[in-house]
């Protein structure tokens, strides 16, 4: 090869470079499926999703009063795999999944059997968003905040030591929210832990009603406060959270969220 022949090659190599340089990286997405401590209002899905970077888009699919079974029953399940065939414009979607409370027992109509349906109802999950393209990231459910003698009680504990074993089965992400806002809620204590809650607590109280952990109505909080669901200090403690653990559990999405200053 002459001296211009190789002039030439490298004047394309070069401009090859200089497209690729110029061509702008295709953002992520993350889609949030679950119930209502991570749908809107409720939840901290509104909150996390405001982390992450303009550029990237986040949709909160979150739904309350939903449980593993119930929100494929009723078709919101289709919609999370219709936008994961519509994954061209991305360079990868994350789908966090995080159900337990409304899988529960005395939820009629939602409720799933431990042992033989919600891990069935997990599993089946992580593998259609593989079989999509989609990144299946498992999230153990978030804590309540009911305390007995100062002591934090934690009856989601076997849903998410499900939810556990689950993603290590299936080799994918966990981020164990459970572990993380037990762990933060018991050292805060009741008091503090109160101040998470959608609405002030009031004076006086029904506590045993509380501690019972009453049917949560389909769609919406139970009432203004209660020990489940979370307002915006709440939304914006527990969101933090779980965007540390997915910073934690997959490097690669460090980057997507806005830095501290704009968060």
């Amino acid at each position: 090869m002459n001296f211009h022949s190789l002039t030439f090659a490298a004047a394309l190599m070069l401009a090859g470079a200089s497209h690729a340089a110029e061509a702008p990286a295709k953002p992520v997405r993350v889609i949030l499926v679950g119930d209502s401590t991570m749908a809107n209002s409720s939840g901290y899905g509104d909150a996390f999703c405001a982390r992450i970077n303009r550029a990237n888009t986040c949709l909160n699919l979150a739904k309350g009063g939903r449980s593993s079974s119930s929100f494929r029953a009723e078709g919101r399940w289709d919609e999370v795999e219709g936008l994961l065939r519509g994954s061209a414009a991305y360079r990868a979607t994350y789908v966090l999944i995080q159900f337990g409370h409304n899988d529960q027992p005395g939820k009629p109509g939602r409720s799933t059997d431990l042992k033989t349906e919600f891990p069935v109802n997990m599993t089946r999950y992580v593998q259609e968003v593989k079989a999509l393209g989609g990144i299946p990231v498992l999230v153990t459910p978030l804590t309540r905040r009911s305390f007995t003698n100062k002591v934090l009680e934690n009856n989601l504990l076997p849903w998410a030591d499900a939810v556990r074993a689950t993603a290590a089965a299936q080799h994918v992400a966990l981020l164990d929210l459970n572990a993380d806002s037990y762990a933060a809620v018991q050292a805060m204590g009741e008091d503090e832990a109160d101040t998470l809650a959608v609405a002030p607590r009031p004076e006086k109280i029904a506590e045993a009603a509380l501690a019972a952990g009453k049917v949560e109505v389909a769609g919406a909080a139970k009432s203004a406060f209660d020990r489940t669901h979370v307002g915006v200090k709440g939304a914006a403690y527990f969101s933090r959270m779980v965007m540390e653990e997915m910073k934690r559990a997959l490097p690669e999405t460090a980057g997507q969220f806005k830095p501290e200053s704009e968060q």
